[in-house]
């Protein structure tokens, strides 16, 4: 049976976070869990699985030096003391930011092929909003990433790049990864697979895959709130032909580039007070998009439940949720008046609410104030799913205004018939582009210079 180490580092960072990630806020997967998180059947093919681990958090600052170190030095004892191996599996994401490093996923793979040596077979999966350097493609054999944002495919493409990864170890052709840089760099809520363009470029992928001599085709977005020489869009292929791999990444990155001027918001977008006149008349969902936790936003500000608080003719309103966890213990121990806005150093304004009700279940503190129920958490975390809700006890239809913080919303939410309206907030994601510290990112990167 060929032997392959299965494992992964998985976070997207904003550069314009303070909040630097920690040990602490990774969640690792290892063992069979880690095998089985993959669909795929290796013992099929000949393979024997040998997990080491998968590292994941939810996207936030830099990770920090030490932290990034740990991970790494760990993950290599363990790869070696797998050794020998005929290939490896790597479930990654590509956006991770460690200050002082600039390709810390290229490194992390460049020491990993200089312990498994040249023969081996490195497959990985990646998101869509990962940072691809030449140098990645360089080290690995073959390469898969998501085809859909919001992201609902993620096991799928585990299992393509485990197939990849089978198809080279079971006689087939040694595949290579063609890389053409696509200088654009917009959020996903501008290239959501949703809505146009993205919805057909995407769809057009697996029509390259049918062309001889190409395995998987590729276009990454890249990760637009990290202010690195790296970031860039992508069209990535891997192929056992490199010259049908070279025009197919140079068509899907002329697709993408032709296609910019159709890059829009995927949903109404508004800055805030605009975007609270769009959700008075009727019941409504409005994402705070500029604090979004599962974009790398703090997500402990306070603009928009400042705004609500202004607003007339809101009816009820729940607020899902603030990060706070000195909030959160105030509430746990009984508080009755609390503030709250910017608590974990992502800044905006603070609110002092009177607490009339609270309840704590899973680390939320569900506090209603009159007309505004807010949710206070005591970890950073997304309220994307309805499951997220109907575990606290909180049924949706008895709220007018549903607020969460988000970009484009989650197909659960999504599917939700109400008016759906994205605030431009401020916050470490924040979607005035041109707001942003532009020092790094590579000169002629739209929409920040003139197409180069």
């Amino acid at each position: 049976m060929k032997r392959i180490a299965i494992g992964g580092l998985h976070t997207e960072c904003s550069s314009y976070s303070p909040l630097e990630q920690v040990a602490a806020d990774f969640t690792r997967t290892e063992g069979q869990a880690l095998i089985d998180s993959v669909p795929f059947d290796f013992g099929a093919c000949d393979m024997q699985p040998l997990p080491l681990f998968h590292d994941r958090a939810v996207p936030g600052g830099p990770v920090a030096v030490a932290t990034f170190a740990a991970m790494r030095n760990e993950f290599m004892e363990r790869l070696r003391a797998a050794l020998p191996l005929d290939g490896v599996l790597l479930l990654m994401h590509g956006a991770m930011f460690v200050p002082g490093i600039e390709d810390p996923e290229g490194d992390f793979i460049a020491e990993i092929r200089r312990i498994v040596g040249p023969q081996a077979i490195i497959s990985a999966a990646f998101d869509l909003h990962g940072q691809i350097t030449q140098q990645i493609c360089d080290k690995l054999d073959a390469f898969a990433a998501y085809r859909t944002a919001p992201h609902i495919d993620t096991a799928q493409t585990w299992g393509r790049a485990a197939k990849l990864l089978s198809d080279a170890l079971n006689g087939g052709p040694r595949p290579t990864i063609c890389r053409q840089a696509v200088p654009i760099l917009v959020p996903g809520e501008m290239s959501s697979t949703f809505v146009s363009p993205c919805n057909r470029l995407y769809a057009a992928l697996p029509l390259f895959d049918q062309r001889p001599g190409i395995c998987d085709a590729n276009l990454m977005i890249g990760y637009v709130w990290a202010d690195t020489a790296r970031a860039t869009a992508a069209a990535v292929v891997t192929a056992t032909d490199p010259v049908a791999g070279q025009q197919a990444a140079r068509e899907i990155a002329a697709s993408y580039r032709d296609a910019r001027d159709e890059l829009v918001f995927d949903s109404l977008a508004a800055p805030l007070e605009d975007a609270l006149r769009h959700v008075v008349d009727s019941p409504a969902i409005l994402a705070d998009s500029g604090d979004n936790p599962t974009a790398g936003g703090v997500g402990d500000r306070a603009d928009v439940l400042a705004a609500v608080m202004d607003q007339q003719g809101l009816g009820t309103v729940l607020v899902a949720g603030i990060a706070d966890p000195a909030v959160f213990r105030q509430l746990a121990d009984g508080a009755t008046e609390v503030t709250l806005g910017g608590g974990m150093g992502g800044g905006g304004p603070q609110v002092t609410l009177t607490v009339h009700d609270c309840r704590i279940i899973n680390e939320c503190a569900i506090m209603v104030c009159q007309d505004i129920t807010v949710i206070v958490t005591a970890i950073r975390r997304p309220f994307h799913d309805i499951a997220d809700f109907d575990n606290l006890g909180l049924p949706l239809d008895s709220y007018r205004l549903l607020v969460v913080k988000s970009g484009y919303l989650s197909p659960d939410l999504r599917a939700i018939d109400r008016q759906q309206v994205m605030a431009l907030t401020d916050g470490a994601v924040c979607q005035h582009l041109t707001r942003l510290e532009n020092l790094h990112r590579p000169a002629g990167t739209w929409p920040f210079d003139e197409l180069g």
